[in-house]
C-alpha cells in the first residue's frame, strides 16, 4: 500500500506517519488490511529526523501547489491508494492574511482533487475539516450543543475555507472521483514544541510552557469553552476515517470527532493538579481582543452520535491528557510532576 500525507513534517502528519508505520498495514474502507509500502510525506519543511531515517518514508518538500501543476502522472499521487490531506495555513494566518488562507485552504485542496480526478485512480482521501466551521453570531447564534446534523455557519475566514474544502469533497465523492472523508478536528491539545500561528494556539501553550517552567499567555476569560482532543484522540478519529466502510461512515458529510467539553478556567485547574501551583503562577492573563473575537464563536459541546458508532470516543479527562503528553515528552517537563 503506497500513503500520501500533506502537511506530512507538520506535528499532526508525522504522528500519524509514526501511527501507520508502528501499525504495519492499513485496512481502506473495510478492505482487507494490506501492507504499508511507502509513505510520501509532503510539505515545505523536510520531515522529522526518525521519519526520515526510515526505509518506508518518501519526503517531497516544497509548496503544495506547486507539487499538484506537476505532471498528471507523477509517481507518488499516481500510486497512492490512501491520501490524507492535513496540510492547511492556520485559523490565525488566514484571518491576518486571505490570500495566504484561499491559496492554502481553498486552491490547494480543490487541485487536490482536481490531480486524483485526473489521475482516475480513486483514492481514500481524508480531509482534515476544523470545529471552526460552527461560528457563534447574533444573526444565527450556535445551539448550545451541536450534533451531527447542525448546520455550519463559519465566522472565520478559516472557517469558510474549511468547510468549502469538506462540500468540494462530498461533492467530488459523489461523482466517483474520490471516496472522500471530512473530518472536524476539535482543538487539539496539547501539542508539544513550537507555538503556531492558530488562534487555538494557546490552548496548548498554557499548558506546555508552564510545565517547562515558562510563562504563557492565556488571553481568554476562564469561564470561554472548548471542545478539546488529545494527540492521540484526534489521529485515532483520523485513521478510523480511512478505515470505515461506506456503510459505517454514512452519508457525505464531514464528521465531528469527539471531544472533552471543558472551559479554560478548568484547564488550568487541571494543569495544577499535575504540576501545582507553581505552573498555574505562569500564566498570563492579559487579555487579546483578536484571539477573543475569533474563539468566542467557536462551540464548547458536541454531541458526537455517528464519531460513537464508530467506536470513537472522547478523552477521559483533561487531566490524563496532561499526564499523557508528560509521559510522551519528558525532556519538555522541567516543573515537578504530581503523582
Amino acid at each position: 500500500m503506497q500513503i500520501v500525507i500533506t502537511g506530512g513534517a507538520g506535528f499532526l502528519g508525522a504522528r500519524l506517519a509514526r501511527t501507520l508505520l508502528k501499525r504495519g498495514s492499513l485496512s481502506l474502507a473495510g478492505a482487507p488490511a494490506r501492507t504499508i509500502e511507502r509513505i510520501t510525506l509532503v510539505d515545505r519543511a523536510a520531515p522529522p529526523a526518525d521519519l526520515a531515517s526510515d526505509a518506508r518514508i518518501t519526503a517531497v518538500t516544497g509548496d503544495l501547489n506547486a507539487q499538484l501543476a506537476a505532471d498528471a502522472h507523477a509517481g507518488f499521487w499516481h500510486q497512492a491508494d490512501a491520501i490524507f490531506h492535513l496540510a492547511a495555513a492556520v485559523s490565525g494566518e488566514c484571518e491576518a492574511d486571505f490570500d495566504l488562507g484561499m491559496r492554502s485552504n481553498f486552491a490547494a485542496t480543490h487541485a487536490l482533487l482536481e490531480k486524483v480526478r485526473a489521475l482516475g485512480t480513486k483514492p481514500v482521501l481524508v480531509f482534515s475539516s476544523s470545529l471552526a466551521v460552527f461560528g457563534d453570531s447574533p444573526e444565527q447564534p450556535l445551539p448550545e450543543v451541536i450534533e451531527d446534523h447542525t448546520l455550519p455557519t463559519p465566522q472565520t475566514s478559516y472557517g469558510i475555507q474549511k468547510f468549502i474544502g469538506e462540500q468540494l469533497m462530498a461533492d467530488y465523492t459523489r461523482k466517483g472521483f474520490v471516496r472522500g472523508r471530512s473530518v472536524r478536528l476539535m482543538t487539539v491539545s496539547v501539542r508539544p514544541g513550537r507555538p503556531n500561528g492558530a488562534a487555538s494556539g494557546f490552548f496548548s501553550g498554557m499548558i506546555r510552557e508552564p510545565l517547562a517552567g515558562l510563562r504563557a499567555a492565556c488571553p481568554v476569560p476562564d469561564s470561554t469553552p472548548v471542545a478539546v482532543a488529545s494527540p492521540a484522540r484526534t489521529i485515532e478519529g483520523i485513521v478510523r476515517a480511512a478505515e470505515a466502510t461506506d456503510a459505517e461512515w454514512g452519508p457525505r458529510t464531514a464528521l465531528n470527532l469527539p471531544s472533552l467539553a471543558i472551559t479554560v478556567g478548568e484547564m488550568a485547574l487541571a494543569l495544577e493538579r499535575v504540576a501545582g501551583k507553581a505552573a498555574t503562577a505562569l500564566l498570563d492573563r492579559t487579555p487579546d481582543p483578536a484571539i477573543q473575537r475569533i474563539v468566542k464563536t467557536w462551540p464548547g459541546h458536541f454531541e458526537t452520535v455517528r464519531a460513537k458508532a464508530l467506536g470513537l470516543l472522547p478523552d477521559e479527562s483533561f487531566e490524563a491528557v496532561i499526564r499523557e503528553y508528560v509521559r510522551e515528552n519528558p525532556d519538555a517537563v522541567k516543573l515537578p510532576v504530581v503523582a
